[in-house]
């Protein structure tokens, strides 16, 4: 047999699309080519492929073997695709059980010495193979466990090319090699943090519940020490739990940043870059296949920017968009790669660089110039996009004395929780789940509340203080109080409380 065929996945984001591998031998001057659209690292794989063989002792003919990579117009990433590639070639000439072969999707990057290394997103591009209907697959052993969460598709997980070849029917006296190791994640799965340990701050946790149980951006001003990170560290142990579609899109973006992924995590995600990040690394980038930035990392949980006032302005506006849209597209020469941005956003600032502008007791230093040049970094059209804008103080000592046991994660957890199920009750005839989701456009109209409900924010859209962006944010966080408070229509002390989150709470 001359040409022979198999299957690998080509990822752009977290979508997959299957590749046919198609290898073809013929008597010509020797050498080994791969056409259909290849980046620089799969141009690089015959060479691993040779020695992998050789090495294995699974000797290619020395002839000219043409490898191509169909759909041809489709870009093609990384070292993923070595498995099948080799496969294919030994299949032109290796006894093997080709419809076997030509049925099964092949997944890994070769070493020299023949073994399987682990690549990133094994998990979307299983899901991939899976949704367009193939039954197999083979995946590197170290990432035998990651290929496992998908149900329904059969996993082989070989240690060595030697392995994938007898498995198809091909003969190998190989011997045996040690696996591959997967490097280490970075995640140590942290433990949940308690919210009564935020003590002085009874408003600030009220708006924190409200923010978690309608899925609300929200920013936090004030100075040093008044419990802003804290705050923020403990919103994802408030927020229900994934479900399973949540949980496999966030395991998805995971893989593809190159974390090991062993089970499917409930935990919503907490990612919290540093100010001195670029836009970069919070939109995702980098060369050859795009890995997620922060914003991808943190979808379905909480992107939290502390020092937000530290953060350039052009890296804070990237946030714009996915804030609107849920989904964020990082655009590359060649490529565009699409990911979830379904996060809340949470952000920390002091009031000017030095933090004691406005504080009781406080001597700020700070030129008038320069606090106006600190604030701006957080533009009006960011802004108008926060639901929720806390003020803080620090706390006294009086009031930590007065405080005897402050709101607990599991009650806050439960009231969420409450909240969540009367909104996906009431939004049940809808696409939308959370009060966050809903368009303005349906608040306002078949949703719209009785006559002079709205007055107060009709008031302020007339004197220009809300924008009509700014107007459906504050109903939405109105509905959002009205769930909490357990009441089915929205009433006047809802909207007044919506308002007070946007504009005062916790001064």
């Amino acid at each position: 047999m001359t040409v022979a065929r198999t299957w690998a996945v080509a990822l752009s984001g977290l979508r997959g699309d299957l590749v046919e591998v198609e290898a073809d031998v013929s008597s010509q001057t020797p050498e080994f080519s791969i056409i259909g659209l290849a980046d620089k690292a799969l141009g690089e794989a015959g060479r691993r492929v040779r020695n992998a063989c050789a090495n294995r002792g699974l000797d290619l003919p020395k002839r000219r073997i043409t490898v191509n990579l169909s759909p041809a117009s489709l870009p093609k990433r990384g070292s993923g695709f070595d498995v099948a590639i080799a496969v294919a070639a030994l299949a032109t000439t290796v006894k093997m059980d080709t419809a076997h072969v030509a049925d099964t999707v092949h997944l890994g990057e070769l070493g020299l010495d023949g073994r399987l290394r682990p690549v990133p997103g094994i998990l979307p591009a299983v899901v991939a193979a899976r949704r367009a209907g193939r039954a197999r697959v083979v995946v590197p052993a170290p990432n035998a466990a990651e290929a496992a969460l998908v149900e329904g598709i059969e996993v082989f997980a070989p240690i060595c090319l030697a392995e994938v070849v007898r498995w198809h029917g091909g003969a190998s006296d190989a011997p045996d090699l040690p696996a591959a190791t997967m490097p280490a994640s970075a995640d140590g799965g942290e433990e949940t943090l308690e919210l009564a340990d935020v003590v002085g701050q009874p408003e600030a946790v009220d708006a924190l519940v409200v923010a978690a149980a309608g899925g609300h951006h929200l920013l936090m001003s004030g100075p040093p020490g008044a419990g802003k990170t804290m705050l923020a560290r403990r919103l994802p142990g408030i927020l229900p739990p994934l479900d399973d579609e949540a949980a496999l899109s966030v395991a998805s973006v995971r893989s593809l940043a190159g974390e090991s992924v062993t089970q499917l995590s409930r935990v919503p995600p907490f990612e919290s870059p540093h100010h001195g990040a670029t836009a970069a690394a919070l939109i995702g980038g980098g060369s050859g296949v795009v890995r997620p930035g922060a914003i991808a990392r943190a979808s379905e949980g909480v992107l939290f920017l502390d020092e937000g006032g530290e953060f350039p302005a052009s890296v804070l506006d990237a946030l714009r968009q996915p804030l609107e849209n849920g989904t964020i597209q990082v655009h590359r020469s060649g490529v565009t790669a699409t990911y979830p941005a379904r996060f809340q956003l949470v952000v920390a600032t002091n009031p000017c660089p030095c933090g004691q502008y406005g504080v009781v007791g406080g001597a700020c230093d700070c030129a008038p110039q320069a606090i106006r040049r600190y604030t701006r970094r957080l533009s009006g059209p960011l802004l108008d996009r926060i639901d929720i804008d806390l003020r803080l103080q620090r706390v006294s000592s009086a009031r930590m004395q007065d405080d005897t046991r402050g709101v607990t994660t599991a009650e806050a957890r439960r009231t969420v929780a409450r909240a969540r199920g009367r909104a996906a009750e009431r939004w049940r005839e809808t696409p939308w789940r959370r009060n966050a989701d809903v368009p303005g456009t349906w608040l306002r109209g078949p949703a719209a509340p009785a006559t002079g409900v709205l007055e107060p924010l009709d008031t302020a859209l007339r004197r220009g203080a809300l924008t009509l962006r700014g107007y459906d944010r504050l109903l939405r966080v109105a509905w959002t109080v009205a769930d909490i408070a357990g009441h089915d229509d929205l009433q006047l002390d809802d909207v007044g409380r919506a308002l007070y989150l946007r504009r005062a709470a916790g001064a």
